[in-house]
């Protein structure tokens, strides 16, 4: 079976600078008509927006798609929560990790699969300042001895 090319509509960027990511799950995104088509010429932004758990369903939070233009009266709410579709036994695994560590879900991407809305949640527990300094320092030491080996 030959997987079918996957177009990204949009992506967190600031969440791996804000946190560390745990582990990831792919979700649908229960849309409107509407949703769907601005989705389809890129108008959407994951800044700020994060999911929670609400009686075994997955709900998110903050994420802006922007009204369709050739829309009419039928338009969306730019920012209404939206519900998640994943399976039962992976809602419950996340509970418990919510719950007990205090950790949080953040979408990564939104994308196109198979004709099909994903998006990419993440399990991410917050960094500390000096976590994302550290990760600064890190990055600036790498790309010198990049450049430092490449002019060699």
């Amino acid at each position: 079976m030959v997987d079918s090319p996957v177009k990204i509509v949009t992506q967190n960027r600031r969440a791996r600078h804000e946190y560390h990511i745990l582990n990831t799950w792919e979700a649908g995104i229960v849309l409107q008509g509407t949703e769907v088509k601005s989705l389809r010429t890129g108008k959407a932004n994951l800044k700020d927006s994060y999911a929670r758990i609400q009686t075994d369903e997955v709900i998110l939070y903050h994420f802006h798609i922007s009204p369709y233009e050739k829309g009419n009266i039928y338009n969306h709410d730019p920012v209404r929560p939206r519900k998640l579709l994943l399976h039962k036994r992976e809602i419950r695994k996340l509970r418990g990790s919510v719950e007990e560590k205090g950790l949080t879900l953040i979408p990564l991407k939104v994308y196109f699969k198979a004709g099909k809305a994903k998006i990419e949640l993440a399990l991410a527990k917050g960094k500390k300042f000096y976590d994302k300094r550290a990760a600064i320092a890190k990055r600036d030491a790498d790309r010198e001895t990049e450049r430092i080996l490449k002019n060699k």
